[in-house]
């Protein structure tokens, strides 16, 4: 039968009795408001009668409340039945650290900082050797032409690059548009919205061009490639290859790659154009700027080294999004939850790497002064 808690008080004793379970929380949190701040001689917890996780919570909050050790509760005569799940309950870490564990906290931020830092590198030295592994498959294909897997290639040029055209399009031609109306915006005040010309030109033809295809390809094909080979593993398909002699790296990873590579700069040139076609529409529309005058401004201050320097960027891009792609599909461990994981993964990380590879491009094309 459940007896109700009591806590009583003395001038010689603190005693907990009945039952300190989940059904009594509100009276136990009522009578332990009650408390006095200072503990009596002792503390009694003979007349417990029953002890639950929720209970023991409690009562790891009264022993602390009087500066107790909570650990040290077999000297309180805690029913030998309940101190085992007591101190289980009191070696758990609380839900709420105090004050005094502030400093345990920034050990653990650390710790994780740390471990973030160890996975970066980890996983840059994987990418790393998964270059090599890659490019030394490579010159063995070249060395024996025959080998190379001309018809998954194509394949590949078609589904990751060439049906990716209308997206990338679409969306390089509303950017040029949404830039076309911010250099309108800004440039008005000081007379000079013929400089909304160069200022689309220069931005798509160095930077936004290859970058946006750069990203919508990591996002559509690079998961692909992800899901692809990492459902062949989880379906044990990549073992059987190697069972039968037959190198993934050439059957799987050589064509995604080259096709990404061969496809990109073609990817990246219509969406310079389609972005440079749409600042020229809303120049046409809210400028007054025709497209016979955008065209002779555009010749006039645009050289073909503005195109080359972002096109150059392609084949890199498009080698880092392939990789990673390829890379995180051959970590998947074998249930489709990883399969998930590590799609987001190759998204993420060929996002970064790509806008890193920018950055690193910008910085030598500053010092070389193209």
């Amino acid at each position: 039968m459940a007896q109700a808690p009591e806590i009583q008080i003395s001038e010689e004793a603190l005693a907990l009795a009945g039952d300190w379970t989940i059904a009594q929380v509100p009276t136990l949190l009522a009578q332990i408001e009650r408390l006095p701040r200072t503990l009596p001689e002792r503390l009694d917890l003979a007349q417990i009668s029953a002890l639950d996780p929720t209970g023991a919570q409690l009562l790891k909050r009264v022993l602390l409340r009087f500066g107790l050790d909570p650990q040290k509760v077999a000297e309180l005569h805690l029913n030998r039945a309940f101190l085992d799940l007591a101190l289980r309950v009191f070696a758990a870490p609380s839900e709420a650290p105090s004050a005094s564990d502030a400093h345990g906290m920034v050990y653990t931020r650390l710790a994780l900082i740390g471990a973030a830092l160890d996975a970066f590198q980890i996983n840059a030295r994987l990418l790393l050797g998964f270059l090599g592994l890659t490019l030394s498959t490579l010159g063995r294909t070249l060395l024996n032409p025959s080998r190379l897997r001309a018809t998954a290639m194509v394949h590949h040029m078609e589904a990751a690059g060439f049906n990716a055209l209308p997206i990338v399009c679409l969306l390089s031609f509303l950017v040029g548009a949404v830039v076309a109306y911010l250099g309108a915006s800004v440039l008005r005040p000081y007379g000079g919205e013929l400089f909304t010309v160069e200022l689309i030109a220069f931005s798509f033809m160095r930077e936004f061009g290859v970058l946006l295809a750069a990203i919508i390809v990591a996002g559509r094909s690079g998961s692909a490639f992800t899901a692809e080979i990492g459902s062949m593993k989880s379906h044990e398909e990549i073992d059987a290859m190697r069972a039968l002699g037959l190198d993934p790296i050439e059957i799987l990873v050589l064509p995604r790659t080259l096709a990404l590579v061969a496809t990109l700069p073609l990817v990246a040139f219509l969406a310079t154009f389609a972005g440079v076609m749409g600042g020229a529409l809303v120049s046409w529309i809210s400028l007054d700027i025709g497209p016979a005058l955008f065209l002779s401004r555009l010749q006039d201050s645009m050289s073909w080294e503005h195109l080359t320097s972002g096109l150059i960027k392609a084949p890199f891009f498009a080698l880092a999004i392939g990789l990673i792609g390829c890379l995180e599909g051959m970590k998947v461990e074998g249930s489709a939850e990883s399969v998930g994981r590590h799609t987001t993964s190759a998204v993420v990380q060929s996002i970064f790497v790509v806008i890193l590879l920018d950055a690193l491009f910008a910085m030598f094309y500053l010092e070389i002064d193209f």
